[in-house]
């Protein structure tokens, strides 16, 4: 169906242009033979000549060729003599020929002629599209807020959008044909031969420059080049998009000092907590010997006068034992206190019910003749020091055992409670005399105290080991309570992996 409509299409169309060549000629004939009736002499070949000229303009070759033979022939039947007739003399044979000639001759020119305007029309066609699209393509590029301009490979300007001037405040009147380099005045971070070599070899770069605006203010831009080639591969132009990012450099300076300074701090700091450890232990081991000597012979002195002096004397020697074994206490606790702080961690993993037994086993000692209840929930195993683990619990048991020494029956829970995703919460529980949560900041403070000593024994420095023990293995400790209605102490540690 579609074959036989191009069919009928096709023989239209050489009908009309065969038919037109028919037309010319009849014209240039009538014409002749009119010009011929009013005595007009040797108007009849250019009219000819005119009929294929016009034929070989519109119709094509073979259509001219048949008004070259409708011509000739009727040219020599109504122009030569005899009159009338399609006899050729031989005389007439070379203008014949010459006619021919100068007639295929024009047509040749004519075809030309037409074919080179068609050319030409297309040509126009195919730039005023062109120039469309592009115009397109430039209102496009308008809209977004990125800089983006175009440069030769002498870094002359040859495009400019609405970006690039709000960046860099030059219209694209003022850019468009200036040297990109005068007028921006780009620093590169790298030698400018070794960029255009990447750019030439990969046909891309990427990179921060430091520009100066048309105000003559600084500003850092983040730009990516794009390297144009023509039909042949040679590079023409480079497309750069650029983004300013003056505020974020100077934010990830600011940034940047801020660590060096935090460094620096974190560095003091911990040459500070060293010396002060160091100091502690110093400290605490110098003076063991003196104490030591203060208990000896005050007990020898208790022994030697014990049937001499009166009660009171007597009182005053046992309050000056009583303090010395509490200063004792307090040595040790700042020594483990200490030790904490400089000891490597051997993390492991460590199962807390067996723990939580030997832990019990230790303290029992200091629960004998108390009515005391226990509920130890299902432990889990978490993974950290097992000396270090043991040393926080005990401190944790201690606490609760002392703190419901006034209870006629204690109890005391050791649990697990729900935590993240990647930590182990761990509880001891006591319904104990308990403290004011307004004060629980200062629950693990080193000889921090929210009892008398003359109620509740204690140096103050177990909370604050329990905290060390714990923030070494990355995980945290709190602590809830009611006055006179029992405190939960909490502690975090990361799970197993795996």
């Amino acid at each position: 169906m579609a074959d036989s409509k191009f069919q009928l299409q096709f023989a239209h169309s050489a009908v009309s242009r065969y038919g037109f060549a028919v037309a010319s000629f009849a014209t240039a004939l009538g014409i002749g033979l009119l010009a011929q009736h009013y005595n007009f002499r040797n108007v009849e070949v250019p009219l000819f000549l005119i009929a294929v000229a016009v034929t070989a303009w519109y119709a094509g070759p073979r259509p001219t060729s048949l008004a070259v033979v409708l011509s000739i022939a009727f040219f020599d039947f109504f122009f030569t003599d005899p009159r009338y007739s399609f006899y050729v003399t031989a005389s007439e044979i070379p203008y014949m020929l010459a006619f021919i000639a100068f007639a295929l001759l024009v047509a040749w020119f004519s075809a030309v002629r037409r074919r080179v305007e068609g050319e030409l029309r297309q040509a126009r066609d195919h730039l005023q599209t062109e120039v469309l699209e592009r115009t397109q393509q430039a209102s496009l590029l308008n809209l977004t807020h990125d800089s983006i301009f175009v440069r030769d490979m002498d870094f002359f300007i040859s495009y400019w959008n609405l970006g690039a001037q709000e960046l860099y405040g030059w219209t694209a009147e003022d850019a468009v044909g200036k040297h990109s380099q005068q007028l921006l005045q780009s620093v590169f971070p790298a030698p400018l031969e070794d960029i255009h070599m990447e750019l030439l070899k990969t046909g891309r770069w990427e990179g921060e420059l430091q520009r100066t605006t048309a105000r003559g203010a600084p500003v850092v831009v983040a730009a990516r080049w794009a390297l144009r080639r023509d039909e042949h591969a040679r590079p023409v132009a480079i497309l750069e998009t650029s983004n300013d990012i003056t505020d974020r450099k100077r934010r990830e300076e600011e940034v940047h000092g801020l660590n060096v300074e935090l460094a620096k701090r974190s560095a003091d700091l911990e040459a500070i907590n060293k010396e002060l450890e160091a100091f502690a232990y110093s400290v605490s081991h110098d003076l063991r010997a003196p104490l030591r000597h203060i208990a000896g012979f005050t007990e020898l002195l208790q022994k030697k006068i014990s049937s001499v002096v009166d009660e009171k004397s007597k009182r005053y020697i046992t309050m000056i034992l009583d303090s010395a074994k509490r200063m004792g206490n307090l040595i040790d606790d700042l020594l483990a206190f200490s030790r904490i702080g400089r000891a490597e961690t051997q993390k492991t993993l460590v199962n807390l019910t067996p723990l939580v037994r030997e832990v019990l086993a230790e303290v029992r000692q200091d629960t004998e003749g108390r009515k005391i209840s226990w509920k130890i929930g299902e432990l889990p195993a978490l993974y950290g020091d097992r000396s270090m683990l043991r040393l926080a619990l005990i401190n944790l048991v201690s606490n609760a055992i002392k703190f419901t020494h006034t209870r006629p029956q204690a109890e005391i829970e050791i649990g697990c409670a729900d935590g993240s995703t990647n930590d182990v919460v761990v509880f001891v529980r006591d319904n104990g005399v308990g403290f004011d949560m307004k004060y629980v900041h200062k629950l693990f403070g080193v000889f921090q105290r929210l009892h008398q000593s003359a109620e509740f024994e204690g140096t103050g420095i177990g909370l604050a080991t329990v905290q060390r023990i714990i923030h070494r293995h990355g995980g945290k400790v709190w602590a809830e309570g009611v006055v006179d209605g029992g405190a939960t102490f909490y502690f975090s540690a990361p799970k197993p992996q795996g």
